[in-house]
């Protein structure tokens, strides 16, 4: 079973290349890094700020995110949301590889790389891969000068309930134009990507930015209240193509590119 599993994940890379190249589209990969104490949050900053990021530079890999959730839920676990843009799924392949080969990451991240089994520096990392939407397929750093502790940065999630209707949603923030609502109002969207590898498929995400939450309340105000997005709610086709929707409300860290 697992060797199949291996083999449909694969496949799907190498559709994804083939795609993605073909496109000129490139890929996104969002890891969560689950913390439970400032012991962990200390131990993996480190190496995000002074190996993971410094390396991932080395390889050509910019414009890398590193945000903080806005509020913290009540189980204790913390996260570290980190948003790596590649050119295409070959670059994403080879990444461990080429980190393994860096003397310089390893020693830099020697606290974090080679932490004691009972000293792990997170208790779990999550990772979805995306491939950017046609009509947004690089990733755009947002226009704000704001102090970045105010800062908004919100990552939605909409799932759908079969293949078919997320297809339609989909084609609402494309054949639909609902994402240039999103730019008409500047809302500064860093990418919006269609979710390839994850454990809530059939899913999109995107994220986008405001200086602050008065700024992102007014953003959304105008957004609802547009007569375009009015136009598509109206539209048969469109509707019920949500069936769960997750909201983060994020900030960037200092060492975050954007």
């Amino acid at each position: 079973m697992k060797t199949i599993k291996t083999l449909l994940y694969c496949f799907a890379l190498i559709a994804i290349y083939a795609t993605s190249t073909a496109q000129n589209k490139e890929l996104y990969q969002i890891k969560t890094y689950n913390l439970k104490s400032e012991a962990q949050l200390t131990v993996t900053e480190n190496y995000l700020k002074d190996a993971y990021l410094p390396a991932l530079k080395k390889l050509g890999i910019k414009s890398v995110g590193v945000l903080k959730p806005k509020t913290f839920s009540a189980d204790s676990i913390t996260k570290l949301i980190v948003v790596i843009p590649f050119k295409n799924a070959k670059k994403f392949l080879q990444l461990d590889q080429k980190l393994a080969k860096d003397p310089v990451y390893l020693k830099a991240g020697t606290d974090y790389i080679n932490a004691k089994y009972n000293q792990a520096p997170y208790e779990r990392i999550e990772s979805v891969l995306l491939t950017a939407f046609s009509n947004h397929p690089m990733l755009t750093l947002p226009k704000l000068d704001s102090p970045r502790s105010g800062r908004v940065y919100e990552l939605r999630s909409y799932e759908s309930a079969t293949e078919a209707i997320y297809n339609t949603k989909v084609d609402m923030f494309i054949g639909g134009e609902e994402s240039k609502i999103f730019d008409r109002l500047e809302f500064n969207p860093v990418f919006y990507g269609e979710v390839v590898s994850g454990g809530k498929m059939p899913n999109l995400m995107y994220l986008t930015t405001f200086a602050n939450q008065e700024s992102r309340d007014a953003h959304w105000k105008a957004f609802v209240d547009s007569p375009e997005w009015k136009a598509l709610l109206k539209m048969e086709k469109y509707k019920n193509t949500i069936s769960h929707m997750d909201i983060l409300f994020l900030y960037p860290t200092d060492y975050s590119d954007y």
